[in-house]
């Protein structure tokens, strides 16, 4: 029983530790840009936009279709940049701990 209580005690230590990890990554932002910087995106740590930047060279109406294709570009860039400030994070946490495939905390 003693083995059971110093697993659970782990069990309850890691819980903490994910909770602050995630706490750290709901209050980061990351900015992601396209076209050398004529548009950029800044995410939450959760993925969610919270603002965008368009310079306004790009503002012709003739040129719509590229600064759509800016925008999805810059907002890749900054979700990939999240994935990977995420996995970081994550192992901090497990210190290291290979994840089996697929399980992606802590979304």
């Amino acid at each position: 029983m003693k083995n059971l209580a110093g697993l659970m005690k782990q069990a309850s230590q890691m819980q903490s530790k994910m909770e602050a990890m995630q706490a750290t990554l709901e209050a980061m932002t990351i900015e992601g840009s396209s076209g050398a910087g004529m548009v950029t995106v800044l995410l939450s740590g959760k993925g969610d936009m919270r603002s965008i930047t368009i310079d306004p060279k790009l503002a012709d109406p003739a040129e719509m279709e590229m600064l759509q294709d800016l925008i999805v570009a810059a907002c890749a860039d900054a979700r990939t940049k999240l994935d990977v400030k995420a996995a970081e994070e994550m192992e901090k946490v497990t210190g290291g701990l290979n994840l089996p495939a697929g399980m992606k905390l802590p979304f």
